[in-house]
Protein backbone atom coordinates (compact mmCIF):
# COMPACT_ATOMS: atom_id res chain seq x y z
CA UNK A 1 0.00 0.00 0.00
CA UNK A 2 1.26 3.10 -1.04
CA UNK A 3 3.18 5.03 1.77
CA UNK A 4 1.96 8.59 1.16
CA UNK A 5 -2.07 7.25 1.70
CA UNK A 6 -0.26 5.86 5.44
CA UNK A 7 1.65 9.19 5.52
CA UNK A 8 -1.89 11.46 4.90
CA UNK A 9 -4.12 9.52 7.37
CA UNK A 10 -1.74 9.94 10.28
CA UNK A 11 -0.60 13.68 9.53
CA UNK A 12 -4.33 14.41 9.01
CA UNK A 13 -4.74 12.95 12.42
CA UNK A 14 -2.37 15.11 14.20
CA UNK A 15 -3.09 17.96 12.43
CA UNK A 16 -6.99 17.48 12.91
CA UNK A 17 -6.92 16.82 16.39
CA UNK A 18 -3.99 18.70 17.60
CA UNK A 19 -5.47 21.71 16.57
CA UNK A 20 -9.10 20.72 17.95
CA UNK A 21 -7.25 20.04 21.24
CA UNK A 22 -5.29 23.43 21.40
CA UNK A 23 -8.44 25.08 21.15
CA UNK A 24 -10.00 22.98 23.72
CA UNK A 25 -7.59 23.56 26.15
CA UNK A 26 -6.23 26.85 25.28
CA UNK A 27 -5.87 30.38 27.62
CA UNK A 28 -9.33 32.43 26.73
CA UNK A 29 -7.77 35.33 28.47
CA UNK A 30 -5.58 38.37 27.83
CA UNK A 31 -2.85 36.59 26.88
CA UNK A 32 -4.32 33.56 24.92
CA UNK A 33 -3.15 33.11 21.71
CA UNK A 34 -6.26 34.72 19.90
CA UNK A 35 -5.95 37.32 22.09
CA UNK A 36 -2.41 38.15 21.00
CA UNK A 37 -2.54 37.38 16.94
CA UNK A 38 -6.37 38.73 16.95
CA UNK A 39 -9.83 37.23 16.55
CA UNK A 40 -9.85 37.09 13.43
CA UNK A 41 -6.50 36.03 12.00
CA UNK A 42 -6.92 32.90 14.98
CA UNK A 43 -10.19 31.87 13.37
CA UNK A 44 -8.70 31.66 10.06
CA UNK A 45 -5.27 29.88 10.56
CA UNK A 46 -7.55 27.28 12.83
CA UNK A 47 -10.19 26.55 10.29
CA UNK A 48 -7.61 26.16 7.67
CA UNK A 49 -5.64 23.94 9.58
CA UNK A 50 -8.74 22.10 10.77
CA UNK A 51 -9.79 21.94 6.77
CA UNK A 52 -6.36 20.67 5.82
CA UNK A 53 -5.89 18.18 8.45
CA UNK A 54 -9.92 16.89 8.00
CA UNK A 55 -9.57 16.37 4.09
CA UNK A 56 -5.82 14.76 4.56
CA UNK A 57 -7.34 12.38 7.36
CA UNK A 58 -10.21 11.55 5.05
CA UNK A 59 -8.55 10.83 1.93
CA UNK A 60 -5.86 8.62 3.45
CA UNK A 61 -8.37 6.62 5.61
CA UNK A 62 -10.41 6.07 1.97
CA UNK A 63 -7.48 4.41 0.49
CA UNK A 64 -6.14 2.49 3.39
CA UNK A 65 -9.17 1.20 4.79
CA UNK A 66 -9.78 -1.85 2.36
CA UNK A 67 -6.51 -3.32 2.63
CA UNK A 68 -5.41 -2.78 6.08
CA UNK A 69 -5.65 -4.85 8.91
CA UNK A 70 -9.17 -6.41 9.76
CA UNK A 71 -9.14 -7.41 13.40
CA UNK A 72 -12.42 -9.02 13.40
CA UNK A 73 -16.09 -9.25 11.97
CA UNK A 74 -18.88 -7.07 13.82
CA UNK A 75 -22.00 -9.37 14.75
CA UNK A 76 -24.98 -8.42 13.18
CA UNK A 77 -26.77 -6.80 16.29
CA UNK A 78 -23.94 -4.20 15.96
CA UNK A 79 -25.70 -2.30 12.26
CA UNK A 80 -28.64 -2.18 14.28
CA UNK A 81 -27.55 -0.76 16.93
CA UNK A 82 -25.15 1.80 14.99
CA UNK A 83 -28.49 2.75 12.88
CA UNK A 84 -30.51 3.47 16.41
CA UNK A 85 -27.18 5.61 17.86
CA UNK A 86 -27.48 7.59 14.40
CA UNK A 87 -30.83 9.07 14.95
CA UNK A 88 -30.32 11.20 18.16
CA UNK A 89 -26.76 11.87 16.35
CA UNK A 90 -28.44 13.80 14.31
CA UNK A 91 -30.82 15.21 16.11
CA UNK A 92 -28.42 16.75 18.22
CA UNK A 93 -26.22 18.30 15.47
CA UNK A 94 -29.18 19.78 14.20
CA UNK A 95 -30.13 21.14 18.10
CA UNK A 96 -26.82 22.33 18.13
CA UNK A 97 -27.07 25.16 15.76
CA UNK A 98 -31.05 25.36 16.19
CA UNK A 99 -32.79 28.82 16.48
CA UNK A 100 -34.64 29.69 19.11
CA UNK A 101 -32.72 27.02 21.62
CA UNK A 102 -35.37 24.19 22.20
CA UNK A 103 -35.25 21.96 26.10
CA UNK A 104 -33.19 19.58 24.48
CA UNK A 105 -30.30 21.58 23.93
CA UNK A 106 -30.89 23.29 27.29
CA UNK A 107 -30.71 20.01 29.10
CA UNK A 108 -27.74 18.58 26.80
CA UNK A 109 -25.73 21.90 27.11
CA UNK A 110 -22.99 20.81 24.45
CA UNK A 111 -25.14 18.93 21.65
CA UNK A 112 -22.34 19.07 19.07
CA UNK A 113 -19.86 17.27 21.05
CA UNK A 114 -22.71 14.68 22.31
CA UNK A 115 -23.53 14.02 18.52
CA UNK A 116 -20.01 13.31 17.67
CA UNK A 117 -19.55 10.79 20.68
CA UNK A 118 -22.56 8.75 19.42
CA UNK A 119 -21.59 8.91 16.48
CA UNK A 120 -18.14 7.65 16.61
CA UNK A 121 -19.29 4.97 19.24
CA UNK A 122 -21.79 4.02 16.69
CA UNK A 123 -19.58 3.74 13.83
CA UNK A 124 -16.94 1.93 15.95
CA UNK A 125 -19.27 -0.82 16.43
CA UNK A 126 -19.41 -1.78 12.94
CA UNK A 127 -15.91 -1.41 11.42
CA UNK A 128 -13.34 -3.76 12.80
CA UNK A 129 -10.48 -2.58 10.56
CA UNK A 130 -7.44 -1.02 12.60
CA UNK A 131 -7.84 2.46 10.49
CA UNK A 132 -11.43 2.97 11.14
CA UNK A 133 -10.58 1.95 15.10
CA UNK A 134 -7.98 4.32 15.20
CA UNK A 135 -10.18 7.11 12.96
CA UNK A 136 -13.40 6.90 14.69
CA UNK A 137 -11.84 6.06 18.30
CA UNK A 138 -9.69 9.40 18.04
CA UNK A 139 -13.18 10.75 17.92
CA UNK A 140 -14.51 9.35 20.67
CA UNK A 141 -11.64 10.08 22.52
CA UNK A 142 -11.43 13.60 21.54
CA UNK A 143 -15.39 14.14 22.64
CA UNK A 144 -14.82 13.13 25.67
CA UNK A 145 -11.80 15.13 26.42
CA UNK A 146 -12.83 18.43 25.09
CA UNK A 147 -16.21 17.63 27.43
CA UNK A 148 -14.47 17.51 30.79
CA UNK A 149 -12.47 20.39 29.06
CA UNK A 150 -15.87 22.39 28.58
CA UNK A 151 -16.64 21.53 32.57
CA UNK A 152 -13.38 22.39 33.63
CA UNK A 153 -13.80 25.97 32.12
CA UNK A 154 -17.27 26.48 33.75
CA UNK A 155 -18.45 26.48 29.94
CA UNK A 156 -22.22 25.66 30.71
CA UNK A 157 -23.25 25.66 27.26
CA UNK A 158 -27.60 25.90 26.46
CA UNK A 159 -27.87 25.29 30.00
CA UNK A 160 -28.71 28.81 30.87
CA UNK A 161 -31.12 29.87 28.16
CA UNK A 162 -34.91 30.03 27.58
CA UNK A 163 -35.93 26.94 26.05
CA UNK A 164 -38.55 27.05 23.40
CA UNK A 165 -40.32 23.97 22.38
CA UNK A 166 -40.06 25.43 18.27
CA UNK A 167 -36.17 24.61 18.81
CA UNK A 168 -37.22 20.68 19.65
CA UNK A 169 -39.87 20.47 16.98
CA UNK A 170 -37.52 21.98 14.19
CA UNK A 171 -34.34 19.81 15.46
CA UNK A 172 -36.59 16.58 15.54
CA UNK A 173 -38.01 17.11 12.02
CA UNK A 174 -34.72 18.27 10.72
CA UNK A 175 -32.87 15.65 12.37
CA UNK A 176 -35.33 12.84 11.22
CA UNK A 177 -35.12 14.18 7.76
CA UNK A 178 -31.47 14.49 7.41
CA UNK A 179 -31.05 10.88 9.05
CA UNK A 180 -33.44 9.18 6.65
CA UNK A 181 -31.43 11.11 3.88
CA UNK A 182 -28.17 9.75 4.91
CA UNK A 183 -29.42 6.59 5.31
CA UNK A 184 -31.39 5.91 2.16
CA UNK A 185 -28.85 7.93 -0.13
CA UNK A 186 -26.04 10.09 1.18
CA UNK A 187 -24.36 7.35 2.65
CA UNK A 188 -24.04 5.20 -0.34
CA UNK A 189 -23.31 8.54 -2.29
CA UNK A 190 -20.58 10.00 -0.40
CA UNK A 191 -19.19 6.51 1.25
CA UNK A 192 -19.86 4.35 -0.70
CA UNK A 193 -21.41 1.79 2.07
CA UNK A 194 -25.27 1.37 2.06
CA UNK A 195 -26.18 1.22 5.41
CA UNK A 196 -29.14 -0.89 4.36
CA UNK A 197 -27.80 -3.70 2.82
CA UNK A 198 -25.25 -5.94 4.56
Amino acid sequence: MDIWYFTAFFAGLVLFFGTHLFSAVRSRGEGGLAARIGRGPYMGLYSLLTAAGFVAMVWGYAYIKPGWIQLGIPPEWTRHVTMALMLPAMILIVTAYMRPVGFIKKAVKHPMLAAVKLWALGHLLVNWDLSSVILFGSFLVFGVIDRIAVKRRGDVGAATATPNVLGDLLSIAVGIALYLLLVYQLHGDLFGANVLLR
